[in-house]
């Protein structure tokens, strides 16, 4: 077989798509069964043990994050174990999503993506195996804010410089990337709610830290299929320099934009990020769980049921807008975030209406509310998160690629802050109230994005050249 010929074949031989792919999406699948696999302990973990007399005076450096909390998210005030449970996973769970933005200018500036992603993927897993300890669990959750910023946005930002300024599978492979996602996301939390909420908790923060290294091998093994670091800007010569494209006035403008665009992103999720906080809570006083074996499940495997539901439609929506593109106009990115958007609204909204009638009847709500949340939530979630990780790879100017892919992960952090403080909310106020509040939110995402689609659509949709050009014959092998 010719070279060209090899290359062809490399090119298409994972779906379709290039064989780096494969090694990227599972590399993410490992780290997502890792992390999720945590998260679907530690709000249930702080409430039922950690922050618990016995436990919560074991933490190394703990009075100093109580009095941050409080005065941050508690007005000065004593919080509940749950408002404090909350705040921390708040804060947690944001932060992981700022550290991508540091992690693009590490890779960016110092180390290339390759280093960047292998030095996050070993901080996640000394961050996990530091969760089975007590004393450990603040260190713990630094390594694990830390590694996933080296991590998160660099092979994202890989995805992208798989394909070609023109290459139309880029929106397909990020789809498709969110599938590998969701697949560990559904053995994540599966196993370490077992282990964690039926044996020991830290048995299942161990899981989590073996699915980590899993990750770290699989990454090692697949570097020769993904594409070259560009040339790093602190060693970058004067040739290379000005082999990159400057930005234009219209990139500045579209920067700009892909700005003021984060908050609104931010309103977007709140409702879909509130499944790994409020809503275990929320599940485990309130909800009619399903009985396996005679015993209700663990609230924890909430999130594996949430991602079985969202690959299954991931899945559905590139099935489906393959098939309407043959017969009809394709909505362009914006437009399916605004269909992603009111698909969420209604999602939560299913949450208060089903609250509302466990209240009036004095019974737990039936789960099917909250399959009917899933469904619909993560339809919304189909066409937003993966759409708009697209449309922010696609659109940034080439020379900063890493670095825009990463502020696209900051209206996470904040979407994720607001998560955190209205979690605090859910022992304050009617539930049907609660999840109204989130619905609200969501669906004024949407409409902003609506409006935002008729005045600067011809703006935000020009393609400019992807991550994919930043790639110079004097990059530095990695």
């Amino acid at each position: 077989m010719s070279d060209a010929a090899t290359a062809e074949r490399n090119d298409r031989w994972f779906l379709g798509h290039p064989k780096g792919l494969a090694y990227i999406a599972f590399t993410e699948a490992w780290e997502r069964f890792s992390y999720y696999g945590m998260i679907a302990l530690l709000v249930l973990y702080m409430t039922k043990q950690l922050l618990l007399p016995g436990h919560v005076e074991n933490i190394v450096g703990f009075e100093g994050v109580r009095w941050l909390a409080e005065h941050t998210y508690g007005g000065g005030k004593t919080m509940t174990v749950v408002a404090l449970a909350s705040a921390i996973y708040g804060f947690y769970s944001s932060t992981v999503y700022l550290t991508p933005f540091f992690g693009g200018l590490l890779a960016d500036w110092v180390l290339g993506r390759t280093r960047t992603v292998i030095l996050g993927a070993v901080l996640m897993a000394t961050g996990h195996f530091l969760m089975a300890f007590d004393a450990s669990f603040l260190g713990a959750l630094v390594c694990l804010m830390l590694g996933s910023g080296c991590l998160k946005g660099n092979l994202a930002t890989q995805v992208s410089g798989l394909y070609g300024p023109e290459d139309n599978r880029r929106a397909d492979a990020f789809q498709i990337y969110y599938l590998g996602i969701n697949g560990g996301v559904i053995f994540g939390p599966t196993v370490t709610a077992y282990l964690g909420q039926g044996i020991d908790w830290h048995y299942g923060f161990g899981a989590a830290g073996l699915g980590m290294l899993v990750s770290l091998v699989i990454y090692l093994r697949g570097r020769k299929h993904l594409p070259p670091d560009p040339p790093r800007r602190r060693r970058a010569t004067a040739q290379e320099k000005a082999a990159r494209p400057p930005m234009s006035s219209r990139d500045v403008a579209v920067v700009v934009l892909l700005l003021l665009l984060l908050p609104v992103l931010a309103l977007s999720v709140v409702g879909n990020n509130q499944i790994q906080n409020a809503l275990l809570i929320w599940a485990d006083r309130d909800l009619a769980l399903p009985v396996i074996f005679g015993k209700p499940i663990p609230a924890g495997t909430l999130i594996a049921v949430d991602s079985i539901v969202s690959v299954t439609f991931i899945a559905l929506m590139v099935l489906f807008w393959r098939w309407w593109a043959t017969r009809f106009k394709e909505p362009d990115e914006i437009g399916k975030i605004v269909i992603g958007c009111f698909f969420g609204a209604a999602g939560v909204a299913c949450l208060a209406v089903g609250s509302s009638i466990g209240a009036a009847s004095g019974e737990k709500v039936g789960f099917g509310w909250l399959l009917a949340f899933l469904i619909l939530n993560d339809i919304g979630f189909a066409n937003v998160l993966p759409v708009g990780l697209a449309f922010y790879a696609r659109s940034a100017p080439a020379a900063f690629a890493g670095s825009i892919v990463g502020l696209y992960y900051l209206h996470l952090w904040a979407g994720n802050t607001l998560v955190g403080w209205l979690g605090g909310l859910l022992e304050k106020m009617p539930t049907s109230q609660f999840w109204l509040i989130h619905a609200a939110l969501v669906a004024t995402a949407g409409v902003v994005f609506l409006v935002v689609r008729v005045v600067f659509g011809q703006l935000l949709l020009h393609r400019s050249a992807p991550t994919a050009t930043a790639v110079s014959p004097g990059a530095d092998p990695v």
